[in-house]
């Protein structure tokens, strides 16, 4: 077989394994996927249900968001949203983060099929999930149920799902700072599926139905009750978590592996298996000619680096973390007046709002970045918290101009 035919068959076989797809019915709530279990269309249309206001899409974990800023007075409230099978990305420290984000005044909807204990721990609740053991596609299809909201213009309506409902509802959880807002009926008894946890000046919303925000149901005249829901939240700035990044530094043994993207899609994993064959099978044919082994040429090892780690260490280890920020803060203000040519004698209203427009960064960004600065300077003492804070400030400060 000459190269030329070697190549054909190889297409030949690829459109035969790829070219047959067949609709994925597993829930993933992808905000990219348009199976009938992704979240394509509610991710694409929920600014409409808060008047065109701003959303935003974490790239990164929530820890790790709001350590660049906070919403609060000065930066503006905000929504958070999280539609997802399991939030395994909310560790300890992040759901931490995230109470104090709503204790702040704003406000979290998460709709979970599996909350974890850290979660429930937090927020004082016990679930109970009758179904939490079913998996198989034809199981999880025969699931129906009926739900209900609780507020005075739904209390007649009573909103029928025909597959994939779990029997899932909220067993425990602190009358005097929770309210119910939406039930389900299980073995003919309301229980409570949909509810507001009051946390300082803000809420958290809790559902037990993230299948409800599907492609499935708002493509079949269901997207009535999911609009309903989200109407409970104010209209704000939107936070979209799409639970794509852990922590970091954190110690999460159960990262996602590339190759795991390619088993869920039968077409992609086919492809994957073909082009290994064919590599494995081009090697045998041609592997006839032998090449000596070039020597590796080791590069010149940076001395500089190995000489500012070493300074840095000693910093380190007397814990001198104030000298640490002021050097940092002087090195920013130095570098503003050499790449921007602003005057940094005065850090006032005029001189944030020069900088946010020369450096091309939002000026809730920068006003953050400036008071971080003068509050840290003040301190005679600092944390190596708050100089971890300060770098990351800066250095996102300078990438994204």
């Amino acid at each position: 077989m000459n190269t030329k035919n070697y190549i054909l068959f190889l297409l030949f076989i690829s459109l035969i394994f790829t070219g047959c797809k067949k609709t994925d019915w597993r829930e993933n709530y992808r905000e990219q996927s348009k199976a009938p279990f992704g979240t394509y269309i509610i991710h694409n249309e929920i600014t409409s249900l808060y008047n065109g206001n701003e959303k935003v899409y974490l790239k990164k974990n929530i820890s790790d968001f709001f350590n660049e800023i906070y919403y609060d007075n000065d930066a503006g409230y905000a929504n958070y949203i999280c539609i997802k099978s399991s939030a395994n990305k909310l560790d300890k420290r992040s759901i931490n983060k995230l109470l104090k984000f709503v204790f702040a005044g704003n406000d979290a909807f998460i709709s979970l099929n599996h909350f974890s204990e850290n979660l429930k721990k937090s927020l004082n609740i016990s679930t109970d999930n009758l179904d939490k053991n079913t998996y198989a596609l034809q199981e999880l299809k025969n699931l129906k149920g009926s739900l209900y909201l609780k507020n005075d213009q739904f209390k007649d309506s009573v909103f029928k799902f025909e597959r994939n409902i779990r029997r899932h509802y909220f067993s425990k959880f602190d009358s005097l700072t929770t309210i119910v807002l939406g039930t389900q009926k299980i073995n003919h008894e309301k229980q409570p599926n949909f509810i507001k946890v009051y946390h300082g000046k803000g809420a958290i919303y809790l559902h037990t139905q993230p299948i409800v925000f599907t492609n499935y149901y708002l493509l079949n005249k269901k997207g009535t009750y999911a609009s309903n829901i989200f109407s409970y939240l104010p209209d704000r700035t939107i936070l979209w978590d799409p639970q794509v990044k852990s922590r970091k530094n954190s110690t999460d043994k159960n990262k996602k592996s590339v190759f795991k993207f390619f088993n869920k899609h039968t077409s992609l994993k086919w492809s994957l298996y073909i082009a290994f064959w064919g590599l494995l099978l081009f090697i045998l044919f041609n592997a006839r000619r032998k090449q000596r082994v070039v020597p590796t040429i080791e590069k010149l090892k940076n001395s500089t680096s190995d000489f500012t780690h070493t300074i840095a260490n000693l910093y380190l280890k007397e814990e001198n973390h104030k000298n640490l920020v002021t050097k940092k803060i002087t090195y920013f203000l130095e570098k503003v007046r050499t790449k921007y040519l602003i005057n940094t004698n005065n850090l006032n209203s005029v001189f944030i709002e020069k900088l946010a427009s020369k450096s091309g960064n939002k000026l809730s960004t920068t006003r953050y970045l400036i008071n971080t600065i003068i509050a840290v300077n003040k301190k005679s003492n600092c944390t190596q918290d708050e100089l971890m804070r300060l770098n990351t400030l800066i250095e996102n400060f300078f990438e994204n101009n």
